[in-house]
């Protein structure tokens, strides 16, 4: 017999993609950890997940409906693609009270988590020709997702000295004809903003001029611990469509539950006469689902978390982002431009010629864990180079631990005055 000739092979475009994830990404950092060596506990502020710590640990309320909803036995069943009435009609509720308007459960379509309405939305609107507008710098799921989409994408600045505002003229100088949509993170990943609503208006007012939707990221929705409040893009749906997405993670504190939202906040109805909506739920009817069993917990744990649950984990962040502001003064070699207003993370930026020996961000995180066992995330993943993305939810100890380390870092790697 001659060779076999197989008609498999590697898929390039995966690993491609792959190479955008977090989680790649923050693999690849900490295989340089090595605890026995370094005589150091790790400390991770490379990712927003602080249940570690037993002070953000979630509500029992929320533990409790986890248990009911298993014991009842009711929802071991497969649920429908949108998801069940139950937590669709919560969620709506949940939602229509921060908005002008009632939103309805045909509204709102259930997802396994945030990483998955990305997805579907990305998927829903990809087509030949068309373009998405990203912000830089962003989430990096949305680049990794859109690597499998048509869309072309074109990348708008965030600009630090406005407090990560919208650079709205650098939005209107990009988009075209054949622009979809604007991504908006809200609060901000990575940059721990809150948008004003000023601001977020003149967002609503620029879409409808370009006649695109607005993909409104609120996973961070509430999580806001500075002067200004948060207010859901939903509030200027009657200027343009708004999908907002969002997820039971970042405020309840359980990222693990893997459970989200894509909900329409579109009261003229342009999202149903274009067949948006429809789309999303033909999308959603060939795609994964959340665990019926955590669907069916969504009504009490949305009813029974008690309001100072959320008000104590506000105040932890805080408190960490406080402190984390100014501390990091102290680190030389680097800058935080704005103080975090929101959500569990803000941008770091490196001054790389004032260090002798190292290249840039990247690279500045490798050695960092390497040498002090620490990881945070390298900008270059968040499309904005020579900047480093750090979480602050941590506990005090571990968050002051974690700027000694950093400070001693920087000083043995500066260049000799």
């Amino acid at each position: 017999m001659g060779k076999q000739e197989w008609g498999f092979k590697e898929n390039h475009e995966l690993h491609a993609a792959a190479a955008f994830t977090i989680r790649n990404i923050l693999e690849s950092i900490m295989e340089n950890i090595d605890e026995k060596r370094s005589g150091k506990p790790k400390i991770h502020l490379g990712h927003g997940d602080p249940s570690v710590y037993d002070c953000f640990r979630t509500s029992t309320s929320v533990e409790d409906a986890l248990v009911e909803s298993i014991r009842s036995a009711k929802f071991n069943c497969y649920p429908a693609g949108v998801g069940i009435d139950p937590a669709r009609s919560a969620i709506a509720e949940y939602l229509s009270k921060d908005l002008p308007y009632q939103i309805e459960n045909d509204d709102v379509f259930l997802t396994a988590g945030g990483n998955h309405a990305i997805e579907i939305l990305l998927t829903v609107l990809g087509r030949p020709g068309a373009n998405i507008l990203f912000p830089r710098p962003n989430y990096p799921v949305y680049e990794a997702r859109v690597r499998f989409s048509p869309l072309e994408v074109r990348h708008f600045d965030l600009l630090p000295e406005k407090g990560w505002e919208i650079d709205l003229d650098g939005v209107k100088a990009l988009a075209d004809s054949d622009t979809v949509a604007i991504v908006l993170i809200n609060p901000g990943n990575p940059c721990g903003n809150v948008l004003t609503f000023e601001h977020m208006k003149k967002i609503a007012e620029t879409a409808r001029e370009l006649g695109i939707l607005i993909i409104s990221d609120e996973v961070y929705a509430h999580q806001v611990f500075a002067d200004k409040p948060f207010i859901p893009m939903g509030v200027f749906g009657d200027i343009a469509p708004v999908l907002t997405l969002g997820s039971l993670s970042k405020r309840w504190v359980v990222p693990g539950w893997r459970f989200g939202w894509i909900a329409i906040t579109d009261p003229t109805g342009i999202l149903q006469q274009t067949g948006v909506a429809g789309s999303l739920k033909s999308c959603l009817t060939i795609s994964a689902d959340p665990p019926t069993v955590i669907q069916g917990a969504i009504p009490a744990v949305i009813k029974n978390t008690p309001e100072s649950f959320f008000l104590n984990i506000n105040k932890l962040l805080k408190e960490a982002a406080e402190m984390f502001f100014e501390k990091i003064k102290e680190v030389p070699n680097v800058t935080c431009p704005h103080k975090p207003e929101g959500s569990m993370f803000t941008m770091v930026k490196l001054n790389i010629p004032a260090f002798e020996d190292i290249v840039d961000d990247t690279d500045f995180c490798t050695k960092l864990a390497k040498e002090e066992c620490m990881v945070i995330f390298p900008g270059e993943a968040v499309c904005l180079k020579n900047w480093v993305r750090v979480s602050f939810a941590a506990e005090p100890k571990v968050l002051e631990d974690a700027i000694e380390r950093m400070k001693a870092f920087c000083l043995r790697h500066a260049k000799p005055m």
